[in-house]
């Protein structure tokens, strides 16, 4: 039980790492973005009436009349791309920035990381939805992917043991 104990604490302790309350704070922000775009995707399925599974028409009608709403409609595309988008990007930055965060950055080299990384994807998503014209999308998705790039570097150059 004391060994139990002792791990409980050093998991709590984690919380006062001021690099990691960054780190959660951040992938709290955009996992709760990425998350928003699912109900986006729903919003847009329901305004434009169109959906891609048959059950989802019933409210619309039976056979084929509710058929008709079983189709594409290209906002619902565009917003679904970037939701695919997020999930290509965060989810790399959530695993590759809490082992950076365990690598023991400075705060305000971690913080530059995670609030460029915040904010070029909250930007990305702007360029998409609007749309922004070009380079914004591609030039807010380089800036994500270089930070992530560079965290992971710091893990590698830190922990190497290939």
């Amino acid at each position: 039980s004391s060994v139990r104990s002792g791990e409980m604490a050093k998991s709590a302790q984690l919380i006062d790492n001021e690099v990691f309350r960054a780190y959660a704070t951040y992938a709290a922000i955009v996992l709760l973005k990425m998350m928003l775009m699912s109900l986006v995707t729903a919003y847009f399925r329901i305004t434009r009436k169109a959906f891609a599974n048959p059950e989802d028409t019933a409210s619309f009608g039976k056979g084929d009349s509710a058929k008709k709403f079983l189709r594409t409609d290209a906002d619902v595309e565009r917003i679904r791309r970037a939701h695919l988008n997020d999930l290509e990007n965060i989810v790399p930055f959530f695993g590759i920035g809490l082992l950076y965060a365990l690598c023991g950055p400075d705060l305000s080299t971690a913080l530059l990381h995670f609030r460029i990384f915040a904010g070029a994807r909250i930007l990305h998503t702007f360029a998409y939805l609007i749309p922004l014209p070009q380079p914004s999308r591609g030039l807010s998705w380089a800036v994500g992917y270089a930070v992530t790039i560079s965290m992971a570097y710091k893990v590698l150059s830190k922990a190497l043991y290939l």
